[in-house]
């Protein structure tokens, strides 16, 4: 397995559409599961979140369609606060949502009707948790045909220790942006690049 380098900084997501789709040529970014009682104590929150602003800023200014994805289960109840989109990034109204109870955001959700009718082909994710929901969804959406950048700072997830082992969360996220640093499928492809580096 070859892992890819990426300098963040310099690199630009502006990705020459490819997806195995070849009437979606469009682009949304995909933020994934920012809400309360996700990221509460989330590694590097408030950097991420601040990032993630500067990618919205940057879609809507380039009239890219914004999809916002919330979890919902027994501890985050659809409604409740800790189910919310944290006060930081706030939707507007036109952005479509979506609604998921399982870690891939393709799974029993609306996200694939508002891709084919947005006639979208390549997703820009960010948000949490990189190990979980991030990973599951990216994945999910290079095996069903589209192109995929992650923006490599802009994802976020919390540390924790069971059955004997300690995972690190800044581990879990460079981990995370090698592996889809340079991964091509047949006919799509995925990068991560940093948010300082996105153009749309």
């Amino acid at each position: 397995m070859i892992l890819a380098k990426v300098a963040f900084a310099q690199a630009v997501a502006k990705l020459a559409t490819m997806s195995t789709f070849p009437n979606r040529t469009k682009t949304a970014l995909v933020i994934i599961d920012v809400q309360n009682g996700v990221v509460e104590s989330a590694h590097k929150r408030d950097s991420v979140i601040a990032n993630i602003n500067v990618a919205l800023d940057k879609a809507r200014g380039a009239g890219v369609p914004v999809i916002w994805v919330q979890h919902s289960d027994q501890e985050m109840p659809i409604g409740s606060e800790a189910w919310q989109i944290v006060p930081e990034l706030v939707p507007t109204n036109g952005e479509d949502k979506v609604q998921k109870t399982f870690r891939s955001s393709f799974v029993e959700t609306n996200l694939e009707q508002i891709l084919a009718d947005g006639q979208i082909g390549h997703l820009v994710i960010c948000g949490a948790e990189t190990n979980n929901c991030v990973r599951h969804t990216s994945h999910a959406a290079l095996e069903a045909g589209y192109d995929v950048t992650l923006l490599a700072d802009a994802h976020t997830t919390n540390g924790y220790t069971w059955n004997g082992h300690t995972i690190d969360p800044q581990n879990v996220i460079d981990e995370q942006n090698d592996n889809l640093g340079h991964y091509d499928l047949p006919g799509r492809q995925s990068r991560a690049i940093g948010v300082a580096g996105l153009a749309f």
